[in-house]
């Protein structure tokens, strides 16, 4: 099981926030637009690739994207769910 800590850590390495801790990105924190942690699409897309490499989990349905990325906590649950669903 993946661990919303464990999800804030990838994000930061694979994004270059090394400026930012963990402890500084809240669980319910959107991860997308100014009021959260501010990434964007090019962001996006790097976020996706660091999903698949590290977790081996796949986005299925791009439709669904703007939910699955909303918040680490809706990130982790996906990912979670996806691993789940492999076993």
């Amino acid at each position: 099981m993946i661990t919303a800590n464990d999800l804030k850590q990838k994000i930061i390495a694979g994004l270059g926030l090394e400026d930012m801790g963990v402890d500084e990105i809240e669980d319910d924190m959107p991860l997308f637009g100014e009021e959260g942690l501010g990434l964007d699409s090019v962001d996006a897309i790097e976020l996706t690739l660091i999903i698949e490499k590290e977790f081996g989990v796949k986005i299925k349905d791009m439709g669904e994207s703007e939910n699955i990325f909303s918040t680490v906590n809706s990130l982790s649950a996906y990912i979670n769910e996806q691993l789940e669903q492999e076993k």
